[in-house]
């Protein structure tokens, strides 16, 4: 039997604690996740000079304090930026210094986020799979985007690569989303542009008829973003594996 994609939980944005100063998507919640052997969710933003960084949000403010986007921003600027309560002092991290911290000691899930715009959504996929093309360790690529999936692919990044999805009901707040862009997401009918290997699906979503056909031909499924062990429990009747936050699931089982 074959070893399974994710073969530990997934520490999403790391295993942060923003009371103990373990800010997400820092240095120090992805040592923490290390130390606690767990795999390691991450997501990819792009600076207004074209650098990949380790960074959630499309806006600075919630995670930094500082007004504008990350788009807007140099990485020279962002570079020396530290994240709010961080006890040790993290600014976000080109990824490039991410995969040297890293250095195949967990396995990867990093987040393609995102772009404003076609140039930008070609300019962060080039640039996560040239900075992967020397990295070793053990890493998938995942993204909402479907352009993101197959341009990532198109670039030379030969590794898994999987959609990110959830049930794209209206109220979701999707508003530049067209009822049949809703449609196509909801039911994956991007595979012929994708051709995704793995799905990473919102927890409440799990039981869409598109997650359990393509869970049935062998895709495995992660479920986002589990926050209890009963949370858990019930995701992996569905799932293969869980991404988690705000719990620790080695204590839980």
């Amino acid at each position: 039997m074959s070893e399974p994609l994710f073969p530990r939980p997934v520490a999403h944005r790391g295993l942060h604690d923003r009371a103990a100063g373990i800010i997400e998507n820092s240095a120090s919640a992805f040592e923490a996740a290390i130390v606690g052997n767990f795999a390691i969710e991450c997501d990819l933003q792009l600076t207004s000079d074209g650098v990949p960084v380790v960074f959630h949000d499309d806006d600075l403010k919630r995670l930094t304090g500082k007004d504008g986007a990350v788009a807007d921003i140099t990485w020279a600027e962002l570079s020396v930026t530290p994240l709010l309560d961080s006890a040790k002092g993290d600014c976000p991290q080109r990824f490039g210094d991410f995969l040297a911290q890293i250095d195949g000691r967990a396995l990867l899930q990093v987040e393609l986020k995102h772009q404003r715009d076609i140039g930008g959504t070609q300019l962060l996929a080039r640039a996560a799979a040239e900075a992967l093309k020397s990295y070793t360790g053990p890493v998938t690529v995942e993204s909402f985007d479907p352009k993101l999936i197959s341009l990532v692919r198109q670039f030379g990044f030969t590794g898994p690569r999987g959609i990110i999805t959830y049930d794209y009901e209206p109220e979701d707040g999707d508003e530049n989303l067209t009822d049949d862009q809703r449609y196509t997401l909801r039911h994956l009918l991007h595979w012929h542009e994708t051709q995704f290997d793995f799905i990473s699906c919102a927890a409440d979503a799990l039981e869409l008829p598109a997650i359990k056909f393509w869970r049935a031909l062998g895709k495995p499924v992660t479920a986002w973003t589990i926050r209890s062990q009963a949370a858990a429990d019930a995701a992996l009747a569905h799932a293969d594996q869980i991404v988690f936050e705000g719990f620790d699931p080695a204590k839980s089982a």
